[in-house]
This record gives structure tokens, sequence and C-alpha cells, in this order.
């Protein structure tokens, strides 16, 4: 892994991220779902600051990608690192990269202050579930995710 190396994404990677996203939309099956542009996620991410990038690279070949954000516990008083997404490139998986940048995030999270590192993983991703268990996490079963989007958020955010 000495050619394998991290770096944080600048502005001008925004066609790479959503690459990225188009890669893991297609690996879940959701490519019909993918909404964004290199634009959006120019302004999102590197003007409106609302999330952060990892790249990773083998010998300067970009592999792989991570997106998250820091939110905050009211129990714990302390923000936390979310993991939104982490995406390698197929022909790059099983070299222990996808775990270097799971490594690196848990090193900024500690850096951060935060007392959780968090992320979702579908039911049926059964070679990631394994893989995050083998690191000690740990699925948060009892919990159900709730989602308002679209036009109901509208209606329901501006009360009409």
């Amino acid at each position: 892994m000495d050619k394998f190396t991290i770096r944080e994404a600048t502005r001008e990677d925004a066609k790479l991220i959503y690459d990225f996203i188009i890669g893991l939309a297609r690996y879940e099956k959701m490519e019909e779902l993918v909404v964004t542009n290199p634009q959006m996620l120019e302004k999102s991410i590197f003007d409106e600051g609302y999330a952060k990038v990892i790249i990773g690279e083998e010998a300067g070949v970009p592999v792989g990608f991570a997106l998250y954000f820091f939110n905050f516990s009211t129990f714990e008083g302390r923000p936390g690192l979310y993991l939104e997404d982490l995406f390698i490139r197929e022909e790059y998986r099983n070299k222990g990269y996808g775990k270097a940048m799971l490594k690196k995030l848990a090193g900024i999270a500690v850096k951060n202050n935060c007392k959780r590192f968090e992320w979702w993983c579908l039911d049926w991703n059964k070679p990631s579930i394994d893989f995050y268990k083998s690191l000690g996490a740990v699925g948060m079963e009892e919990w159900t995710t709730y989602r308002m989007d679209g036009e109901v958020l509208k209606e329901f955010g501006t009360g009409k």
C-alpha cells in the first residue's frame, strides 16, 4: 500500500467527485436517483462548506472517495463525524484502500473531539456489513431512519 495516498479534495475535483457518486449509485442500483451535477457539488462542498471529501489515489490515480460532514450529539454534547459515502472503484478493491480511508476518517474524528463516527449501509450489502463488523463497528438495529424529502418536505417546511 506504499503507493496509496489520501488527500483532501479541491474545487478542481468536483467532476471527479461526481464520477465517484455515479459509480457508487451504479453499485447500489440507484443511478436513476442521482440528480446532482459537478456544479452543484462544487457549490455545496467548496462554496457553502456542507461537506468535506477525501480522495484515495494509487500512484497518483484517483481510485476512491469518501464524503463526510460533522453532526452533533446532544446527549454527548460533542460533535460526531458522519460518513455519507465511501466508494472504491471495483478494480481497486480488496487492497486495503477502503480500510485506509476509514482509518483516516476515524483520525479526523479523533482530532476534532468527535464522540462518534457513523454511517449507513444498505441491508443487502453483506460484503460491506461484514467488513464494517470486522473493524469493530456495530449495527444500530434498534434505530429506524426516517426521511422527509421532495414535495412532502417543501409542503411541510413552507406550511402549504
